[in-house]
């Protein structure tokens, strides 16, 4: 998939940065595609600092965008009896500087689902204005280690190497405990 990015912004060179930026906002409203090949793509094409210039406009952007699809056709989802749970419930009422020390905060968690958090802000109380800052703040540290990550992996150092088997492992750990959840669900 990375190599098609690539061959694609390389083809259109004057129209690259607007189709790396369409690419992101659609990955934004899908919300669990992981950006990270298109990182690596933009990496590749642009350069370091610019390709990760592009990255970061291109997901402020999506976000905002996938919050105002989101808020628009789901935010009747909010009321059904699985958006009644205590912390989730609390989750959609917060508000002001609560919302975007909230959002501010999960994005700075790398493994945190950013069509969760995009999601979760629309069908609530956030203002879009308060959500497109704080996620985009927020978003920056994320995208300086995925940035570093997909270069160290495009150039194929021992760095990268050490990233992969790193994300590898924190995924085998991750899908081993959801199969153990499910597993004691079942037994239940």
């Amino acid at each position: 998939m990375n190599q098609q990015v690539v061959e694609l912004l390389q083809n259109y060179k004057p129209y690259a940065f607007v189709i790396s930026i369409v690419i992101n906002i659609i990955i934004s409203i899908f919300g669990f595609v992981p950006s990270l090949f298109l990182t690596a793509a933009n990496l590749v094409v642009f350069g370091f600092w610019k390709g990760m210039l592009v990255s970061f406009v291109g997901e402020g952007i999506g976000a905002v965008v996938a919050f105002i699809l989101y808020r628009k056709g789901l935010r009747r989802v909010s009321e059904t009896k699985t958006f009644h749970r205590p912390i989730v419930k609390r989750l959609l009422e917060v508000e002001g500087s609560q919302a975007f020390m909230l959002v501010l905060s999960l994005r700075l968690l790398p493994f945190v689902p950013s069509g969760v958090i995009t999601f979760l802000s629309a069908i609530g109380k956030m203002t879009i204005w308060i959500f497109a800052i704080s996620s985009t703040i927020g978003k920056l540290p994320a995208l300086l280690f995925e940035a570093y990550a997909a270069n160290q992996v495009v150039q194929s150092t021992w760095q990268g190497e050490v990233v992969i088997t790193i994300v590898a492992v924190i995924l085998l750990i991750s899908v081993f405990k959801s199969l153990n959840r499910k597993k004691s669900k079942d037994f239940i």
